[in-house]
């Protein structure tokens, strides 16, 4: 599909003017916004557009003048540093080959918006460039907005109403009900951006609102009925013109060849080095200068780095060639490069620290990149002998803070998560946090292998990069980053930065051509970094003496375990040695081998010991020993050592890129593998705790994945079901046993709760008969009488297994996208599997899908009541929060809204709260 990029110039202009400090060129004359607004255009020019048109307000008054003299009469005269830009910037980009509109009589916004439906009329991808907020009302298919100094996409009416709370068709209504106080139009006093929303959630669009505005009660009611007057010609203000005649036709704007001579004198009138040297560069064949070269600013560490091997099929061979990499050591350099990375278009950070655990690392330097084959490295605590001066973490934190913390200027990283942890600790709150090359990994491709950034350099440019136990070494030996030699480790540092922006170009290329999986990237995962970064930072309170008094509760009864143990064997032996458990019970007891080791040695795992569990006592002894044994381990011994001394609070770290359906899994503790239908996982929940003065409250969707199937299938029955709130269960079993409701017994609606849920895994005859225990053709009877009572599920898999096999993936609900390289193998157990994992894949990873879109909409929901209540934990289908006792109520009015509403299925999403002294309360 072509591509038409319509650039909002002055939107430029201005953005790069009050975000650039006031920089100069080599005469004195200023060029602060110049310098943004190039580094954009070379942005977009790097993007290979089809057509593209930066389009700038022309002189003179336009319609809207006539229509109100008082339209943007508020204005301030343009500031004269920013006045003497304008040409400059103009001559400029008619020298890229850009094609410049100005339309007398209309604004610039008028002229984008024709030329955008009309390309969008001719089947043309749009892009507007812009920051300004009125082109929301834009947004449909094929009409994207682009932000270019922050990166952010608005491509949906769900990106719009994320961002407005209301779709892209009620943005006009909505801004006319605020007013424009930057073009001089008055809405309705104290009607914000809240209130707006609500009025038109409330009664649907502007003229409805008009018509009922005596319903409105109080003072804003009041500030309305007297605003009415004026909000039909805000309305006709604030609506952007699509019909505005043009001399041009979207197939004028093709780029124009560039004009170097006038390009060259410009960037070297106005000391442009960076672009001068691409030009020369690309154009008369310029080589950047030998290793070792003097350039001005360039520091004695500067030096090629990595080592390719040959570029990847279908990437450009520049992105697999060796870098040139900078030790920072002056505040001259990092000036520099501070100037740099104020007019990029997207930074590339990494950190080094001394630690694996981001909430106790410690930072020892940090590395940047800005354009591919280019890095710096900014040690701040080498100390090993012998080791240069290096800036001091106070310096460097005050020049690079407001370039960090500045929302405007979009960063990139590579499992940023854990490098905005570690520069938050240090005292720079990263904002902007845009893009991250595991997550567009993940998403392009779940099951393809490790998502790091060695084996993604490998696999994506044929590049071999620097491994940390070639600058550290290995094993006993390896020695901490600090005393790592500055030169090495700048090699190893500033690649990490270098190779991620070379990864994000060849990555979210690759996006780009996928919409579907564009979505899923730039609207599930990428804005649950900042979600999961405040949960993972805020962290749980534990009771380290509730859990102290758990362990020798536990201890005591391994023990009793054991000494019963040791009688039914009638003598000593170790619990947990499989060798001398194996002699123990097949040898000496001669029960019943079920399973096999690899090595053809009877199995002792969990399944082999349950299969003889009815045999003997002492295999059901020796598994609930194990479980005390595993519960004691892993988390009443465990977690009060993994207490933070700094914050006295529990920190476990969330994995976006874990499970292959999209599932979050959490380490260092893993929260996801707390029992909770045994009494003894309910205790360790006890031990998660809230503060005094405060409460904790659980939100936990009830059978999200039937209800998905049931979406899925569109099996009326099972609609029907949900639809009429019964027990599903129940339901299902009167279904299958053909009885009514009332008359259903347990163990009918036990097994139905078994074909449901094992369906949903793939479970087979054999696995359900196992699980209910009962023969292989009755569990066959139970599936085919469900498969007759619920036809639209056996269709939906049946549909499902036939897609996969013909395209080799499934997806679900969103977009998101599972391979199955194995659904079309030789091997009957491993097409089998992949046959399971299709039908299970599109439910586990819809539910995926939706608690973390619910988990955005919470987080942003929750912004101005930070102090009140926070979300503190992600626990499979449950979200865990810690509250203010007074704001339980709305909390959970709220938070339930927001969870229920996340997905527009076929049936309704049900999502079951509670609230107590601790998570077990709560649950």
């Amino acid at each position: 599909m072509k591509k038409l990029v319509l650039i909002d110039g002055s939107s430029y202009l201005y953005r790069a003017f009050h975000a650039l400090p006031p920089l100069t060129g080599p005469d004195g004359s200023p060029t602060g916004a110049l310098f943004g607004v190039v580094n954009m255009l070379r942005a977009t020019l790097k993007e290979k557009p089809d057509f593209v048109a930066f389009v700038v307000d022309a002189p003179g008054p336009t319609f809207r003048d006539a229509m109100y003299p008082d339209y943007k009469s508020n204005r301030p005269p343009t500031p004269d540093d920013l006045k003497v830009q304008v040409e400059p910037m103009l001559a400029i980009v008619e020298a890229l080959g850009f094609t410049i509109l100005r339309e007398p009589g209309v604004e610039a916004d008028d002229v984008i918006g024709t030329l955008a439906v009309a390309a969008a009329g001719q089947g043309i991808e749009v892009e507007i460039s812009t920051s300004d907020k009125d082109f929301a009302q834009l947004v449909a298919p094929r009409i994207a907005l682009v932000n270019t100094m922050s990166g952010s996409r608005t491509a949906s009416d769900a990106d719009v109403e994320a961002k407005f709370g209301v779709p892209a068709s009620r943005i006009v209504d909505y801004l006319a009900l605020m007013g424009d106080a930057v073009d001089n139009v008055p809405g309705v006093e104290k009607c914000g951006p809240k209130t707006a929303a609500k009025w038109l959630a409330q009664f649907g669009s502007l003229d409805e609102i008009m018509a009922r505005a005596d319903e409105v009660g109080g003072k804003v009611g009041e500030n309305l009925r007297a605003a009415l007057p004026r909000l039909p010609l805000n309305r006709e203000l604030i609506t952007i013109r699509t019909d505005v005649p043009l001399a041009v036709g979207v197939t004028d704007l093709g780029l124009r060849e560039r004009d170097v001579a006038a390009l060259r004198a410009l960037y070297s009138r106005y000391g442009f080095n960076q672009a001068l040297r691409e030009l020369d560069a690309g154009n008369v064949g310029a080589a950047l200068p030998d290793v070792g070269e003097k350039e001005p600013g360039r520091a004695r560490g500067a030096g090629f780095a990595g080592a390719p091997v040959h570029a990847a099929d279908g990437v450009d061979p520049s992105l697999a060639a060796p870098g040139r990499y900078e030790t920072v050591l002056t505040r001259a350099v990092l000036d520099g490069w501070v100037e740099r990375l104020r007019g990029a278009p997207l930074i590339a950070l990494d950190t080094e620290t001394d630690s694996l655990d981001p909430m106790r690392a410690r930072l020892v330097g940090l590395s940047f990149a800005v354009e591919p084959g280019e890095a710096a490295y900014v040690p701040l605590a080498h100390d090993y002998p012998g080791a240069p001066a290096q800036l001091s973490l106070d310096e460097v934190r005050a020049a690079l803070r407001p370039l960090l913390e500045d929302p405007g200027i979009a960063k990139l990283g590579q499992n940023g998560k854990y490098d905005l942890h570690v520069l938050r600790r240090h005292g720079m709150a990263v904002r902007g946090y845009a893009q991250d090359t595991l997550l567009e990994s993940f998403v392009l491709d779940a099951s393809g292998g490790r998502h790091d950034l060695d084996s993604l350099a490998q696999r994506h440019l044929g590049y071999a990069t620097v491994r940390y136990e070639d600058v550290a070494g290995k094993g006993a030996r390896q020695i901490p980053f600090s005393q790592v030699d500055l030169d090495a480790a700048t090699r190893y540092a500033a690649e990490d930065a270098d190779i991620c922006l070379r990864l994000h170009q060849v990555l979210a290329a690759r996006l780009r051509a996928e919409p579907g999986l564009r979505a899923v990237y730039e609207e599930i995962e990428m804005p649950l970094v900042d979600v999961l970064t405040k949960i993972e930072a805020h962290g749980v309170l534990i009771d380290v003496d509730e859990l102290r008094r758990q362990s020798r509760d536990l201890a005591s009864r391994m023990l009793a375990a054991q000494t019963r143990a040791f009688e039914l064997a009638g003598r000593h032996f170790n619990l947990d040695s499989p060798k001398q458990l194996q002699a123990l019970l097949f040898d000496e007891l001669n029960l019943t081998v079920t399973a096999k080791t690899p090595t053809g040695q009877p199995s002792t795992n969990e399944d082999a010991l349950e299969a003889i569990a009815h045999e003997h006592e002492l295999p059901r002894l020796i598994l609930e020993y194990r479980a005390l044994a595993k519960l004691r381990g892993t988390y009443t011994d465990k977690l009060p050592e993994m207490v933070n001394p700094e914050t006295g609070r529990l920190h476990t770290s969330y994995h976006q890129g874990g499970a292959a359906t999209g599932r979050l899994s959490s380490s260092d503790p893993n929260l996801q593998n707390i029992p909770i239908r045994s009494e003894d996982g309910r205790r360790i929940r006890r031990a998660f705790i809230a503060p005094s003065g405060r409460r904790i409250v659980a939100f936990d969707y009830s059978q999200i994945e039937l209800r998905i199937m049931a979406h899925l299938s569109g099996d009326a029955g099972l609609i029907a079901a949900f639809d009429a709130g019964l027990d599903i269960h129940r339901a299902t079993a009167a279904e299958v046993f053909g009885v009514a409701l009332e008359a259903v017994e347990p163990n009918q609606r036990r097994a139905a709760k078994a074909i449901n849920f094992g369906l949903i895994y793939g479970m087979g005859a054999f696995g359900l008969a196992r699980q209910l225990g009962v023969s292989r053709s009755e569990a066959q009877d139970y599936i085919s009488l469900y498969f007759n009572r619920y036809p639209g599920v056996h269709a939906f898999m049946e549909r499902t297994r036939a897609s996969a096999r013909e395209r080799g993936y499934v997806e679900t609900v969103f977009g998101r996208r599972l391979q199955l390289p194995e659904i079309a193998s030789r091997n009957a157990n491993q097409r089998a599997g992949a046959e399971r994992a299709a039908i299970n894949a599109p439910m586990q990873g819809t539910a995926a899908d939706i608690i973390k879109r619910a988990m955005r909409r919470v987080h942003d929901w929750l912004l101005p009541h930070d102090d009140r209540a926070r979300m503190i934990m992600q626990v499979h289908d449950e979200l865990v929060f810690e509250s203010d006792v007074e704001f339980v109520e709305p909390l959970i009015e709220s938070v339930r809204g927001l969870m229920q509403d996340a997905a527009d299925l076929r049936v309704a999403l049900i999502v079951d709260a509670g609230e107590g002294e601790n998570w077990d309360e709560a649950h």
